[in-house]
């Protein structure tokens, strides 16, 4: 019996924090895996590396925690998050925010294992991580916050790194901002029509049937960023075959949108899991053809 009830209770906080699906793990961990690899010219420290991997995953199950915590009104209103934990009543609401200062002072706890400005660059991260979900109640642009979450990792593995945090940090960060634009913009699409009926901000209602369009310059923007960022660190050839490959994505992204059809929509979010690894390859092998 307390077998069975253990069972359904680690069933609803893996829910809570959704490791059940990792796209989300995928997307902070592609642009923090660039910035190591760009910082360390290569292969970064294993020990930061660790950190970062495992950061990672707690930075976001804490953010799906407490993005559910100030979503537990809205949820249930939307078809496609009716059924998450909150929603349903499976978590109480301060389980939820206790998740949340948990992971968070886990991953803290790592980030002490590196230097200085790597652990004043994590209370930011903390801040962001935990003001995120309440963006889409003041702004049609939560999408950009929301980059600006998953990318400050770009400046702290810059930190951990090398200790500081040069100009060409910012322009992948930047990149990153521009990123998530788009694929959060594209997942946003998945629950406009329920957002329109209960007054929720995003970026594919104010983008309205101008949709494809942003979403398409904000793809342009970040690849032209990474652009300018291989040329100010002189990458080698594989790393704009991998834009390259990346811009392919996009392009395959702007055709599954095109008739705004939910599932469909999910599915070109989904995607930009290989967008993100197309540039982490591009660098990888950059280095490895420069050595």
């Amino acid at each position: 019996m307390y077998a069975e009830l253990i069972k359904s209770r680690l069933r609803e906080y893996i829910l809570l924090t959704r490791l059940n699906r990792p796209i989300g793990i995928y997307l902070v961990l592609w642009p923090t895996l660039w910035a190591l690899w760009l910082a360390a010219e290569g292969l970064p420290d294993w020990l930061v590396l660790v950190v970062f991997i495992v950061g990672t995953v707690l930075m976001r199950s804490a953010g799906c925690a407490i993005n559910d915590f100030a979503d537990r009104k809205i949820d249930g209103h939307v078809e496609r998050t009716r059924e998450r934990p909150l929603a349903r009543g499976a978590i109480r609401p301060i389980e939820a925010v206790w998740v949340f200062v948990v992971l968070s002072l886990i991953a803290f706890g790592l980030v002490l294992l590196m230097n200085t400005l790597t652990i004043l660059l994590s209370f930011v991260a903390v801040f962001l991580a935990g003001s995120y979900p309440f963006m889409k109640r003041y702004t049609h642009l939560p999408q950009a916050y929301l980059g600006v979450a998953f990318g400050w990792a770009i400046p702290m593995a810059f930190a951990a790194q090398t200790g500081q945090v040069p100009l060409v940090a910012w322009v992948f960060f930047f990149a990153n901002v521009f990123w998530a634009l788009a694929y959060d913009t594209i997942y946003a699409l998945c629950d406009r029509e329920d957002d329109l009926k209960i007054g929720v901000k995003s970026a594919a209602v104010l983008l309205g049937r101008f949709d494809r369009i942003g979403i398409a310059l904000m793809h342009a923007a970040t690849l032209g960023l990474l652009w300018l960022g291989g040329l100010l660190l002189e990458l080698a050839w594989p790393y704009y075959v991998g834009l390259a490959v990346a811009a392919g994505f996009a392009l395959y992204q702007q055709g599954m949108i095109r008739d705004r059809d939910r599932q469909l929509a999910l599915a070109a979010f989904l995607n930009n899991h290989y967008f993100g690894m197309a540039v982490f390859f591009g660098i990888v092998i950059s280095f490895m053809v420069s050595q």
